[in-house]
């Protein structure tokens, strides 16, 4: 496997931060600001997931972390969400990455979720038979919800917070295009595949408990991701990996390019 380049590596960081400028620009009070040090990507919403800040460079020093960081702080302290931080261990020096928990917590930011960035230049050819699901893509409130609802399942916060950053009819678009596998008219599985410069960005990829195992999210994603060749012309792709989701993305033929770790915050009120 090639040693990912230093331009993969920033492509992964754009790509995050280009799809998480989509989700917050899809609704109704998302707002995205850039500053010199700082890239944030606001839905204004409860998940403090979909409200996030991230470097817009590498940092060599504790100083330029800690800068970063306050000014995200600032930006969010003004609202009543919780938010996330979202650190590419790649863009900070070793010496910064080793105290880089100590820097945040000063700014409420404790250690969460970390993904990883992989990207492939075309999917491997599938292994095994398709599996028996139907994939609908989303064009109602009933595929919305149901994309909403299996995230919100997965990631463990209340359908509420799912559905508030998820069921919205301005959100999906023809660059930003939702699907879930069915299986007995029960949905399955989802995914979402937005176009990012000139890659399709992979968002979203869930299943039920219930059906895991049996292929429905390699399912729903080889179909959005062939509508996505077909509509955009895109071959390259790219997303970001929970380590439940890695192998199946690694079957896929995805590759690891750089690491990500998304700190949360929460709520002003209660930080």
């Amino acid at each position: 496997m090639p040693t990912p380049s230093r331009v993969e590596i920033d492509e992964s960081n754009a790509q995050f931060r280009g799809a998480w400028r989509m989700f917050a620009l899809g609704g109704a009070s998302g707002e995205v600001v850039e500053r010199p040090d700082i890239y944030i990507a606001a839905g204004h919403v409860t998940w403090s997931m979909m409200n996030a800040a991230f470097l817009r460079a590498p940092v060599d020093s504790e100083q330029a972390l800690a800068a970063a960081a306050a000014s995200a702080a600032r930006y969010f302290s003004a609202g009543r969400h919780g938010w996330s931080f979202v650190v590419c261990d790649d863009w900070l020096a070793p010496s910064v990455r080793d105290s880089a928990p100590s820097i945040l917590a000063w700014y409420g930011l404790t250690s969460g979720m970390p993904v990883t960035g992989m990207v492939a230049d075309r999917l491997a050819p599938p292994i095994h038979p398709q599996a028996p699901f139907n994939v609908r893509p989303v064009t109602d409130t009933w595929g919305r919800q149901a994309v909403a609802d299996i995230n919100a399942h997965c990631y463990d916060v209340p359908q509420h917070f799912g559905r508030e950053a998820l069921d919205l009819d301005t959100l999906y678009t023809p660059d930003c295009q939702g699907f879930v596998a069915c299986r007995d008219e029960e949905a399955a599985a989802s995914t979402v595949v937005l176009r990012v410069d000139s890659a399709a960005y992979v968002a979203l990829v869930a299943t039920q408990p219930r059906h895991r195992r049996q292929g429905a999210a390699e399912a729903v994603m080889r179909h959005a991701l062939a509508k996505a060749r077909q509509d955009w012309g895109t071959e390259r792709t790219v997303l970001h990996a929970t380590s439940a989701g890695e192998p199946v993305y690694t079957r896929l033929g995805y590759r690891p390019v750089t690491r990500f770790r998304m700190y949360l915050a929460p709520p002003p009120d209660q930080g």
